[in-house]
């Protein structure tokens, strides 16, 4: 894979992660009658995606010039024990005390944690595929 195939693929990821994530904030507070936005907003939601999303796929590209393309099922691994790793900031954020309903939150923000992970994977076969047909 050529470094931009990685950058599309990294941004690629991160707009479905992003798209993904804005449906379900949006649903979720509209669900549980809860407003969130002082706390998590729509950039912090985008660039969150954007950043995990480009370093997991840069991260493809050193793993695979590396180890080789059979390291990949490693990576992953890694990611999600990753993303299962990052839900414990969350449970240990200090919401402001004016919060309603701070019990809800968690409920809200863990699930999105995996969509970055999950966006990256779903496309991963398509960039892996597109390039070993280019190689041969």
């Amino acid at each position: 894979m050529t470094w931009k195939q990685i950058c599309i693929m990294g941004i690629a990821g991160s707009l479905l992660s992003s798209i993904a994530c804005i449906i379900y904030w949006k649903f979720y507070q509209e669900v549980f009658l809860v407003d969130y936005s002082g706390i998590i907003g729509f950039s912090n939601i985008i660039s969150a995606c954007l950043v995990g999303c480009l370093l997991m796929s840069v991260s493809y590209k050193v793993v695979i010039q590396w180890l080789g393309i059979r390291s990949i099922g490693w990576l992953n691994l890694l990611f999600g024990i990753i993303s299962f790793a990052s839900i414990i900031g969350v449970m240990g954020f200090n919401l402001p005390l004016d919060t309603q309903s701070p019990e809800l939150f968690p409920g809200m923000v863990i699930p999105m944690h995996f969509f970055p992970i999950l966006s990256l994977l779903t496309i991963f076969p398509f960039f892996t595929i597109h390039s070993n047909f280019q190689s041969k």
